[in-house]
């Protein structure tokens, strides 16, 4: 894109949010539907468009730790926790406490006393954020579809009701961020996502707990990321009608795609909701995935693949 047409599409984006609308944006993790996270009209708007309970909270996102401080009760040690991540440009979320008077809509944290903040790495997020304020932003496509990583996800997911998209590129991360409750006693993981659990055992010197089935941060329904029509994972059989989504060296060369041919769990993650769009458009009767390791990113793929199984 030229650096004309990308100042447009910008300068358009921050119009319309500023306006009380709604538009899709570039992150490094997936594409966002994007609103600003003070006006509850605009907000109204996400679930509305994107079919979704709003029992399921919205991420806010900022562009400073400072920003975050104007809604949301920050520790001295939880200042230190964001800076270590957001500072390496990695993608966490955090769920703090809100502020007595704040200005976040209560929609954005589906009338919870805690909110779910991250910043993002992606300059064109940062940009709009810096221009328009406080954006709450889900990812950019129907309720429980598969996430977005391109311009083109955006508008195949929502078709002729697609929103104004800022098309930053593929995202470099393609997967969402993962999301640590720092708003109780013990850090506790609520979705595995770009950060892996190692990372965060080494930052916390000891392995932390698993989310609870309370839903305090987006990503945590059962069902999630889902293509139209059943996905299995660790299948035994090819039958007529299926196609495969091989991971790895010794994937069988009947796969349709390989998600990495060597492996590599940063490729396949990047790769994931992009080959599941390229599969679900062949209308197969089945997406079968290949075993995928559950260490480092593998953990966060493995999240989306069961969730995207799922018939709840």
């Amino acid at each position: 894109m030229s650096q004309n047409k990308k100042v447009t599409q910008i300068n358009k984006a921050v119009h319309i949010l500023s306006s009380g609308g709604i538009c899709a944006i570039p992150t490094e993790t997936v594409y966002g539907l994007a609103a600003d996270a003070t006006n509850s009209d605009a907000v109204a708007k996400i679930y509305a468009l994107k079919n979704r309970p709003t029992f399921n909270p919205l991420i806010v996102h900022v562009s400073s730790i400072d920003q975050a401080i104007e809604f949301a009760q920050i520790s001295t040690d939880h200042q230190t926790i964001c800076s270590y991540f957001w500072d390496k440009n990695l993608p966490l979320t955090v769920v703090m406490p809100l502020r007595d008077n704040h200005k976040i809509s209560p929609l954005a944290t589906a009338g919870l006393n805690t909110i779910a903040v991250r910043k993002p790495s992606h300059p064109i997020a940062l940009d709009i954020i810096n221009r328009v304020g406080l954006i709450a932003a889900p990812s950019a496509n129907q309720s429980k579809h598969i996430s977005p990583t391109s311009a083109d996800h955006v508008r195949k997911s929502f078709g002729d009701n697609a929103p104004y998209i800022v098309d930053g590129g593929p995202c470099t991360v393609g997967l969402e961020s993962t999301i640590l409750d720092l708003s109780s006693a013990k850090p506790c993981v609520l979705r595995a996502g770009g950060v892996t659990t190692e990372d965060l055992d080494t930052y916390f010197k000891m392995p932390l707990s698993i989310a609870s089935e309370t839903i305090k941060a987006p990503g945590m329904m059962k069902k999630h990321y889902s293509p139209g029509c059943p996905v299995i994972l660790n299948a035994k059989t090819i039958k007529p009608g299926d196609i495969l989504l091989g991971f790895g060296p010794n994937t069988p060369e009947c796969a349709t795609l390989n998600l990495s041919p060597t492996g590599n769990l940063t490729e396949a993650a990047t790769n994931l909701f992009d080959a599941l769009y390229k599969l679900e458009a062949m209308k197969p009767n089945r997406i079968l995935i290949s075993p995928i390791p559950m260490i480092g990113l593998g953990i966060a793929i493995n999240d989306r693949i069961s969730r995207a199984a799922s018939h709840d």
